[in-house]
C-alpha cells in the first residue's frame, strides 16, 4: 500500500483515501517517522476498506462481447471466446466462456445470452446455498428472488419470509455467496443487525467476517 505523507501546517494528522484508491496522509511539520507509522498502522483496516469500497464502485468500462475479454465467475476470470455457430448457447470450458451465435457482430444478442447464462448458473448456486443453510435457520421461506440489485447483494423480509439475491454476486467467489445468502437466511432468525445477530452468524459461520472482507476486496 502506497501512501503519500505530506507535512504542512495542520494541527493534526489526517488520513484521506481518495476515489482513485490515492492515499494521502497530512501531518504537522514536527511529527516523527515513528508517530506517524504508530498511525498507518491503527488505520490499515480503515484504509483497506476504504480502497475496497472505492475499487468495488469504480465505473466499469463497458463490455463490448468481443474475443478476448474477462468475465468473472465464481471469483475466477475467464476470457470470452465468440464462435460462429448455427446453435446459440454459452458454455464454460477449456478456460473460456465460450458464446456459439448465427452473427458474431450481433451484441445485443450476444448480451443476451450471456445474461441468461449467469441467470441460470445462479439460480443453481444459490438455491444451493439456501439448501445448504436452511436446516440451520429451521425457517419458513416464502419466495426467493434473484434480480439485479443496485446498492446491495442480498435483502430479507422476516415477517413475509422473501429473500431477494443480487444476481452479480454469481461473479462472487462461492464462499461469498455462501455468506451473503447465510447472512440474508439469518434475519429470519433475528431481524435487526444486533449483537444477537452477529453472535447467531459467529456460531454457524465462524469465518464470516473473511468471506465479508474478501467480498468487499474482489470487484466484479
Amino acid at each position: 500500500m502506497q501512501i503519500e505523507i505530506v507535512k504542512k501546517n495542520v494541527k493534526q494528522i489526517n488520513i484521506r483515501v481518495k476515489p482513485n484508491c490515492e492515499v494521502i496522509l497530512t501531518a504537522p511539520p514536527k511529527t516523527t517517522d515513528a508517530h506517524i507509522e504508530h498511525v498507518i498502522k491503527k488505520r490499515t483496516e480503515w484504509i483497506d476498506k476504504k480502497i475496497a469500497f472505492y475499487k468495488e464502485h469504480q465505473p466499469q468500462k463497458p463490455k463490448e462481447y468481443v474475443s478476448g475479454e474477462n468475465f468473472r465467475y465464481l471469483g475466477r476470470n475467464y476470457r470470452l471466446k465468440v464462435i460462429e455457430s448455427s446453435e446459440e448457447g454459452v458454455k464454460l470450458q477449456r478456460g473460456y466462456l465460450q458464446v456459439f451465435i448465427s452473427d458474431t457482430t450481433n451484441f445485443e444478442r450476444k448480451k443476451r445470452l450471456i445474461k441468461a447464462w449467469y441467470l441460470a448458473k445462479a439460480e443453481i448456486h444459490f438455491l444451493k446455498a439456501v439448501e445448504k443453510y436452511k436446516p440451520v435457520v429451521k425457517k419458513e421461506i416464502a419466495n426467493i428472488r434473484i434480480r439485479e440489485m443496485k446498492t446491495r447483494w442480498g435483502s430479507c423480509n422476516p415477517a413475509k419470509g422473501y429473500i431477494n439475491l443480487n444476481s452479480e454476486l454469481i461473479r462472487k467467489p462461492t464462499g461469498c455467496i455462501e455468506y451473503v445468502i447465510f447472512h440474508e437466511l439469518a434475519h429470519l432468525v433475528h431481524a435487526d443487525h444486533s449483537s444477537k445477530f452477529y453472535n447467531y452468524l459467529s456460531l454457524f459461520m465462524p469465518d464470516w467476517k473473511r468471506r465479508k472482507m474478501r467480498l468487499e476486496k474482489i470487484s466484479l
